[in-house]
């Protein structure tokens, strides 16, 4: 397992769970975007993007390969989503 400050840890944390179970087609955990902020805001220092949105973009592409749905829907279509902003209202 990752070190507790990192990404990966930071998710299941806001979770609630120790593991993810890792098989695309019986994932279960699902994380919001509000969860996905509060990782961004414990992870700044160490993200490259430019604005929150980018930021959580990049916690995002965690969850594509933790197999963590974001909102609902698997995570590379959810940072399609915030690219296309579906989900403005949560960076204003």
């Amino acid at each position: 397992m990752s070190d507790r400050n990192e990404t990966p840890h930071l998710i299941l944390q806001e979770l609630g769970q120790k593991k993810c179970n890792g098989d695309v087609q019986t994932a279960t955990e699902n994380i919001t975007i509000s969860q996905i902020k509060s990782v961004v805001e414990k992870q700044k220092s160490k993200l490259t993007g430019s604005d929150l949105a980018a930021m959580c973009r990049e916690v995002m592409g965690t969850c594509v390969a933790m197999r963590v749905k974001v909102e609902g829907m698997e995570a590379r279509e959810a940072i399609k989503a915030v690219k296309e902003g579906r989900f403005n209202e949560h960076f204003e």
